[in-house]
């Protein structure tokens, strides 16, 4: 990520706002989810994480061109929530949280459900 986006220009200056932090609002906005364990990194962002490296943008992929944003989340989900319901909150909290923080128009928000969270008490040995 880490490209920077120039939004807005001014008499004062220009605005810009790095891919990074699209990333971030999304990451935000998608834990704000109930059903949603995490965000899915890969094993690069899982290595970082072991080491003490906590990334906000972790399973977040953000496009920006145009001022039109597309984004794709890897989630993992809660055992026995309905995927659909939780994927449509996603994508308009999503929605909502970019558009309004950064003014840019969301134009994608796509869920890519990679894992599936099950409490160690349903798990029977």
């Amino acid at each position: 990520m880490s490209e920077i986006t120039r939004i807005d220009e001014h008499e004062n200056g220009q605005v810009k706002i790095s891919d990074d932090v699209v990333g971030t609002i999304a990451n935000i906005a998608a834990s704000e989810i109930q059903g949603v364990t995490d965000l899915s990194g890969g094993i690069a962002g899982d290595l970082a994480e072991m080491f003490g490296k906590k990334s906000l943008t972790k399973g977040v992929k953000v496009v920006i061109e145009n001022e039109q944003v597309d984004i794709d989340l890897n989630i993992i989900v809660d055992f026995g929530i309905k995927i659909p319901d939780v994927a449509w909150q996603i994508q308009e909290n999503v929605k909502n949280a970019v558009e309004t923080m950064t003014g840019l128009e969301v134009k994608e928000v796509n869920i890519h459900v990679t894992g599936v969270n099950i409490p160690s008490e349903n798990i029977e040995v």
